[in-house]
């Protein structure tokens, strides 16, 4: 029989011994060197140096999974080697095209049970990378994953929260408070800067944040999910290593991500966009107002107008097409929600893209789940298949996806001017910080922002020192058209840029950013400083003499002739800032201005304006009021109708002169309801600095009856020929739920529920057909219960579109009012709520048992 020792041995024989310590290494050129080593006990730990100098100390590698523990014990299998070299474009970002190299190296290890997990590590000359692969598939629970800095490194951090909005703090690496930070995080190492991150996020996977503990030097990766099922690779955990201008022109993050997903980007236009919602709260909802804005960016060749929170699908078609005739194109703000089945993407993103809107601003993710991240798969794939351009607000930093959807134009994750409180130091911290890891939606400019510290030109510079491939001017016309040497210096600013260059800067101190769009250069500076004179080479500028065009505080405005061995000096104020536009000398010329697009008025009338029926017989007239090229006038049919009739081609149309064309509209009867029946020109002008095509578009507002209500009808069951809403769709049969349809509750007013009736949010309608063939209609009106705080409506009924019953202000708990009306012989009703005075936040209307009585 076997003693007791004997089974011991032979049970110590059955473990496999640690492995003895290992490292490897792995670099493109020496310049910065990524290390990995393995411990006695199996673990792993990451560490970096550059030039020879310890940047991050090593800290632990691994991830916990549901079937084993592949944080230690782990037995080396092999290794693998690879150069990375990558050229690829870009729509956005510091510069369009991108040469990417590192070195990678794959690590194999099996744990205890034999799971298997892959360390890949990746080196280049501005930064390390390293992600985690799972060749079985399994569900992690977390992260070994870290980072260790010297105690003493200072430290730009950012306290978590899920919009990336709270306000940035100065600290150290241990000094910082415990908890949990956002990324970017920037840390300075000596003669070194490292700012972590991450890259390829996708839905196969959640983001992260650092946590850290009080006092010590390193921060650990924090999953958003405490599991991550099904993950084949992790994301890249990434740090961007070296000197400032280093790290502030790395494009490491976009260099890491997947490939683009997309053949063709020609649709694809970043630029300036006008937009209200900042110094208007309420104009997004007032179609004249946003012509206001569309006329501002028409005359100073800004290509977007953005209508926010507030714009209602009655008017915004005829708002497009006056935008685009001006060529200005319109962009449409949405709650995530209202886009989040893929029912809901498919209907509206259909709808806006049929009224020529050219992309969205999606707003209030606010979060770095799993779940959220494969959202952000679906939408990017869904906005690529209508061409609508996106801009994600209320959302999670860049993590590479403009790399992988170049029709994404920015990201918001920053503490904006919408803040209403703009502070220099924080301003000067986020060229080194947000802006690094993708663009970066500020919402610059803000002159109307009471609460800042910062000067005019400070405001106008930071159009330029921030990138962002739509870049929305946050204040209203009126106020930068008082104000015409900063408008003047706006307007001439791109949004695309060839290269980028940091000049000088210490974050929270200043930030000088030299961008290249062509032939001209552009230089940004910021302060947050007492008054000084910044002092600046010129060597980017390769050779030979400059034209300098600089505006400063003061608005004072310097010209001078410079080459690449001369100093660019700009006095600033305290808090200040300035802008050089650097243009190549030529004789005679006085200034780096290029013309600014401005589209001839043309006028395009169609007949009749209006119609009724299903068959449409339209005559268009379109005139220039100057000289046009390849013209193009042509009906397009709707969805449910046919055209026949030509399409009429010019190479030129002198101003004054007219074409004109007949076409016939059909619908076999499907097409119920109204329908605009549009015939548009296009056309290009001479001297267009865009070279693009102008859109003009009229259309005839059609309208095909639905069959007549019979006997007693629930307007619920009836189809809507017109509808608006507060906030989400007008909803049957339920409350208003303010987002998504479906979303809604029990009808209930008083305390009493109803089963069938309409909920909707003031200010709201529905339009039904009745023909003249009903007698009579009912309803009980009220606020829904729902609300938890007080709102107010006044509910209205329409006949052909007369007033002809109302209420007075009602208010939440007053319970259930009714209404009675005669709508002999009446063809269109409309029932209607409207504000009862005191903003319509929580004025959710019900229209509870809405009945008619017909023939």
């Amino acid at each position: 029989m076997a003693t007791f020792s004997a089974i011991l041995a032979l049970l110590a024989s059955l473990v496999p011994a640690p492995q003895p310590a290992a490292g490897w290494t792995v670099s493109l050129s020496g310049k910065v060197t990524a290390e990995v080593t393995q411990t006695a006990a199996g673990g792993l730990a990451f560490g970096v140096t550059r030039g020879g100098r310890r940047v991050l100390e090593p800290a632990p590698l691994g991830v916990r999974t549901t079937t084993g523990d592949l944080t230690k014990n782990l037995r080396f299998l092999n290794r693998s080697t690879r150069i990375v070299d990558e050229r690829y474009t870009m729509t956005t970002g510091k510069r369009l095209q991108r040469h990417a190299r590192s070195a990678e190296t794959t690590l194999a290890f099996a744990g205890d049970g034999g799971a298997r997990l892959n360390v890949i590590v990746r080196a280049s000359d501005d930064g390390v990378a390293y992600r985690y692969t799972l060749p079985s598939a399994a569900t992690i629970t977390g992260e070994a994953s870290a980072f260790t800095l010297p105690a003493n490194a200072p430290a730009w951090l950012l306290p978590y929260s899920p919009n990336y909005e709270n306000t940035r703090v100065e600290t150290t690496a241990s000094g910082a408070a415990a908890g949990d930070f956002g990324f970017p995080s920037l840390f300075s190492v000596g003669a070194d800067y490292v700012l972590l991150t991450e890259s390829d996020v996708d839905g196969r996977y959640s983001g992260a944040r650092l946590a850290h503990a009080a006092g010590s030097g390193s921060y650990s990766i924090k999953l958003a999910d405490t599991q991550v099922p099904g993950a084949l690779s992790t994301p890249w955990r990434t740090a961007i290593v070296g000197d400032l201008a280093t790290v502030t022109g790395s494009t490491l993050v976009d260099d890491l991500a997947s490939p683009s997903k997309l053949a063709d980007t020609s649709w694809i236009r970043p630029g300036k966009v006008a937009w209200s919602w900042l110094s208007e709260h309420q104009s997004p909802s007032d179609p004249a107002r946003q012509k206001q804005y569309i006329d501002f960016a028409a005359r100073n060749g800004w290509p977007y107008v953005l209508i926010d929170e507030g714009w209602d699908a009655s008017w915004v078609p005829e708002v497009t097409r006056y935008a685009r005739a001006r060529g200005v194109d319109v962009l449409l703000w949405f709650h995530w929600t209202l886009l989040d089945t893929p029912e809901e993407r498919e209907s509206r993103l259909a709808q806006v893209k049929s009224w020529g809107v050219a992309g969205v601003k999606v707003d209030f993710m606010d979060s770095d789940s799993q779940a959220r991240f494969a959202w952000y798969d679906q939408i990017t794939a869904a906005t690529a298949k209508y061409r609508l351009m996106v801009n994600f607000h209320g959302a999670t930093i860049p993590r590479g996806l403009q790399r992988t959807w170049p029709h994404v134009m920015s990201f918001e994750a920053v503490r904006g001017a919408e803040q209403f409180r703009t502070r220099a130091a924080t301003n000067t911290m986020f060229p080194f910080t947000r802006n690094v890891v993708g663009s970066m939606d500020y919402t610059p400019t803000a002159f109307v922002v009471s609460d800042r510290d910062t000067t005019d030109l400070h405001e106008v510079a930071t159009f330029l020192v921030y990138e962002s491939g739509w870049q929305h001017g946050a204040d209203k016309p009126e106020n930068y058209q008082a104000r015409p040497e900063a408008l003047r210096t706006l307007d001439q600013l791109p949004t695309v840029w060839d290269e980028t260059r940091l000049l000088s800067g210490r974050p929270g101190q200043e930030a000088v950013i030299a961008r290249r769009s062509g032939e001209r250069w552009f230089v940004g500076g910021l302060s947050a400083q007492a008054a000084k004179t910044f002092d600046l080479p010129l060597g980017f500028l390769g050779g030979g003499r400059w034209l300098s065009d600089t505006l400063r505080d003061g608005y004072v405005r310097d010209l001078r002739t410079v080459g690449p061995a001369d100093r660019l000096t700009v006095p600033t104020a305290t808090n200040g800032g300035f802008v050089s536009i650097l243009c190549p000398a030529k004789p005679g010329r006085t200034s780096c201005d290029e013309p600014v697009r401005q589209v001839p008025r043309t006028t395009l009338t169609l007949t009749p304006p209006s119609a009724e029926g299903t068959t449409v017989d339209v005559t268009g007239s379109f005139t220039p009021d100057a000289a046009i090229t390849d013209v193009r006038l042509a009906a397009t049919a709707p969805k449910g109708w046919s055209v026949t009739g030509p399409t009429l081609n010019r190479d030129r149309l002198a101003a004054g002169e007219t074409l004109t064309g007949t076409w016939r509209f059909t619908t076999a009867g499907q097409a119920v309801g109204t329908t605009d029946l549009p015939v548009a020109a296009t056309f290009r002008f001479p001297g267009d600095p865009a070279r693009l095509p102008v859109h003009v578009e009229s259309v005839v507002q059609t309208f095909v009856p639905p069959p007549n209500p019979a006997g007693t009808t629930q307007v619920s069951d009836l189809p809507f020929i017109a509808e608006s809403n507060g906030f989400g769709p007008v909803e049957r049969d339920s409350s208003n739920g303010e987002a998504g349809g479906g979303d809604g509750r029990t009808l209930s007013i008083g305390g009493t529920r109803y089963a069938k009736g309409i909920g909707m949010h003031a200010p709201g309608s529905v339009t039904v057909w009745l023909g003249g063939a009903c007698s009579t209609f009912t309803a009980n009106v009220g606020v829904d219960d729902e609300v938890t705080s007080p709102g107010s409506v006044t509910f209205r009924v329409l006949a052909d579109g007369r007033p002809v019953a109302g209420t007075g202000v009602v208010r939440s708990g007053d319970g259930a009012q009714p209404v009675t009306v005669d709508v002999t012989g009446v063809r269109r009703l409309t029932l209607e709520a409207t504000d009862g005075g005191d903003g319509k936040n929580f004025d959710h209307a019900d229209w509870a048992t809405p009945v008619l009585g017909c023939a």
